[in-house]
């Protein structure tokens, strides 16, 4: 169902035949072959040889492959501090931890990375590649009040060190009630059960899983008369080396003897300890305490090899849900598209088949007696209220659908690993903004389409350029506001803010102009039945027709719901998501349950000689975001009880808003033009002047 997390783009010319057996195989195919051309043919072939062996493999997606030697140095980093209860991210060194001789240096990050809230930073950390040693880092200075306070603060609300080797985080494995659990990171500390006491962790037990990479590498030195490549083999030390596919940690609390370990410089060797069960060994938090923080490391041989050790942290539980998930949706695709079977069928076909068969004077006579969608003929493509407002939002709808497929599509290929952390952020945001173009011509067609002229377009397409970002914009803000307030590393840098608004300006504004006068060069949608001057009145109903178009969100949220679930597992409880595959089906269902809930909404509304079907063909489909929003409500008071604080609660409450809201924009904009069309289609049959 999913693309493997890395695939091999090209691998290295390998084999265990000496060079003169390789040679031969080469050269055999061409030893008679004279012809100019043919020469040249075989040159190409020995090009290709060398553009494989200086690409040396490279991975998709992902980081490429890093081999080390025996002795290497590798150096560990260190990503903000993270907590599934305040959901409000840290950096590693607003802790007392030891700093590196070199001082602190941040990582380069991407703009996915900066959104989220990553801050990544070198560690004190360091290994050399199969040299298992237990080393010495530093003594912590005697406590002082804030830092105990920071560290029991921090302690309490479980938050994790997140540590990065070779682009892999730290893994750690936990027992709870006979099931083995499986975390990034480590904790701050921990607090004992029935004790008002704190114990921070101060020494881990790294291991490094490594998998021996041999390989007998043929690479061109160099060429011989009328191009001929000369092969040789590569010195075999090259193509020896370990790849790091595993980093495993076990963290523990020791109490040393501080006076005995400030003699100690860092990196000096210290004996090897085992993780003391007692608390009276352990270190706790307090005033004027010195902490000594120590690690050692563990390299062991893996059969692992390096394309498929993201496997560990990918496992997805639960695969039957997901196929329970896209079974139920299919059931509601049936049913939907046998609704819409008999109105096409039996009912539209019938009536229109009906009245062609009848000569002038009978379809005169029958105009007299016509009832249901017949009668709003002449009402049926008048301009609706708030006609510039439903353009703008289908045009935001329409770079929104467009940019959630897309993404979704590369990712299910394996094109967004979390290798590449940012990634899939980082893509969305360029899609949206390059998106424009296409936003700005839905837009502006649809605005000639309902007013019969261009006029205008220039502040229509202004207006769907600023539209849904500048609602992102009011609510990242506000929620900026209260990460700056509590010293996250996830609140938006203004240097970052202006950059945002750098590439809106000079991107996104200029491709939806673009799209819109490319909207007003495009041939007008013409209605196929002409409009009367006087609307006709709409009969009263017994209940109000929102009623109906509200409950038909829950067809389409019937197909999400599931998946939503474990959407939000993994942006609020820290957990991989990586069953895109999963996610491209179910996609492709919404589209279709919500393509056919508005349809089947609109003709029935059309069949009461309610001609007002374009908001409620729009909120048909779009009024799944309302059941998304209360959703996300529930995931918070039921499965989120850990979440603490008001700061917390409301950067939830804003990020579900902003991700209800492309919701609507998106299967709202679905909805509505498969009702115009269909529409279109219905009227462009009928006869009647």
């Amino acid at each position: 169902m999913v693309a493997p997390t890395h695939v091999y783009a090209l691998q290295r010319i390998s084999t265990h035949a000496d060079t003169h057996d390789f040679l031969d195989l080469c050269y055999s195919p061409f030893a008679n072959i004279q012809s100019k051309a043919r020469r040249k043919m075989y040159g190409v072939f020995v090009l290709l040889v060398f553009v494989a062996q200086v690409c040396d493999g490279f991975y998709l997606p992902g980081s490429y492959m890093h081999t080390y030697s025996n002795g290497d140095s590798i150096l560990a980093k260190v990503n903000s501090l993270t907590s599934i209860e305040t959901e409000l991210p840290f950096s590693f060194y607003s802790l007392p931890y030891c700093k590196p001789l070199e001082g602190i240096k941040k990582s380069a990050e991407n703009l996915g990375e900066l959104l989220m809230g990553d801050q990544i930073d070198n560690s004190a950390y360091r290994f050399r590649m199969n040299t298992n040693e237990s080393l010495y880092l530093c003594t912590t200075s005697p406590l002082n009040e804030h830092e105990v306070k920071l560290l029991k603060q921090r302690t309490r609300e479980l938050y994790q060190v997140n540590m990065i080797l070779d682009n892999l985080p730290a893994l750690r494995f936990a027992k709870q009630n006979g099931v083995t659990i499986q975390w990034t990171g480590y904790p701050v500390g921990y607090s004992p059960p029935n004790s008002n006491d704190d114990y921070i962790i101060n020494h881990l037990k790294f291991k490094v899983l490594v998998h021996q990479y041999e390989g007998n590498v043929m690479e061109v030195i160099g060429t011989g008369e009328e191009g001929m490549g000369v092969i040789s083999e590569a010195d075999k030390k090259k193509a020896l080396g370990y790849e790091i596919v595993g980093f495993e940690v076990v963290p523990c609390s020791v109490k040393y003897d501080p006076e005995k370990m400030t003699k100690l410089h860092m990196y000096d060797p210290v004996p090897s300890v085992n993780c003391p069960l007692e608390l009276d060994k352990a270190q706790i938090i307090k005033e004027h305490e010195r902490i000594t923080f120590t690690y050692e490391v563990e390299f062991v041989r893996s059969e692992t090899r390096w394309p498929s050790r993201w496997d560990a942290y990918l496992k997805m539980e639960g695969a039957r849900v997901h196929w329970f998930s896209i079974l139920n949706s299919l059931m509601v695709i049936v049913f939907l598209a046998g609704i819409v079977f008999v109105i096409f069928l039996r009912t539209v076909r019938r009536d229109l088949t009906k009245y062609e068969e009848l000569d002038k004077e009978a379809q005169a006579q029958m105009n007299e007696e016509l009832s249901g969608w017949k009668l709003v003929v002449g009402d049926v493509f008048r301009e609706p209220q708030l006609s510039k407002l439903l353009c703008i939002m289908v045009g935001d709808g329409v770079r929104i659908t467009g940019m959630a497929v897309v993404t979704i599509v590369f990712a299910a290929l394996g094109f967004m690993s979390p290798a590449s952390r940012g990634m899939l952020l980082t893509g969305m945001i360029i899609l949206y903004l390059f998106l424009g173009i296409a936003a700005g011509y839905a837009g502006v067609r649809l605005w000639r389409t309902v007013k019969g002229t261009s006029e205008g377009w220039r502040s229509l397409s202004w207006s769907i350029a600023c539209f849904f970002p500048g609602i992102a914009f009011v609510i990242l803000t506000v929620l900026n506001f209260l990460l700056w307030s509590s010293n996250s590393t996830g609140a938006i840098p203004i240097s970052l803010y202006f950059e945002l608004l750098a590439l809106w300006f000079c991107i996104s504004v200029p491709l939806t102009l673009f799209g819109g006068f490319l909207g007003t060069r495009a041939e007008a949608i013409q209605f196929p039945v002409r409009t009367n001057q006087i609307p006709r009145e709409i009969p009263e109903r017994k209940y109000p027709s929102w009623l109906l178009v509200l409950g038909a969100g829950t067809l389409p949220f019937g197909t999400l719901f599931i998946e939503l679930f474990f959407i939000f597992s993994s942006i609020w409880l820290g957990r991989f998501y990586y069953v895109f595959g999963f996610l491209l089906i179910v996609l492709l269902l919404l589209v279709v349950v919500c393509a056919e809930v508005s349809v089947v909404l609109t003709y029935m509304h059309l069949c009461v000689e309610d001609w007002r079907w374009w908001w409620k063909a729009f909120f048909a489909s779009g009024s799944v975001a309302l059941y998304v929003f209360a959703y996300s409500i529930n995931y918070l008071v039921f499965d989120l009880q850990s979440l603490s604080g008001p700061v917390s609660a409301m950067l939830y409450i804003g990020y579900s808003l902003l991700m209800a809201i492309a919701i609507m924009l998106s299967t709202g904009t679905i909805g509505f033009l498969t009702s115009f069309y269909f529409v279109h289609y219905l009227f462009s049959s009928v006869k009647i002047d």
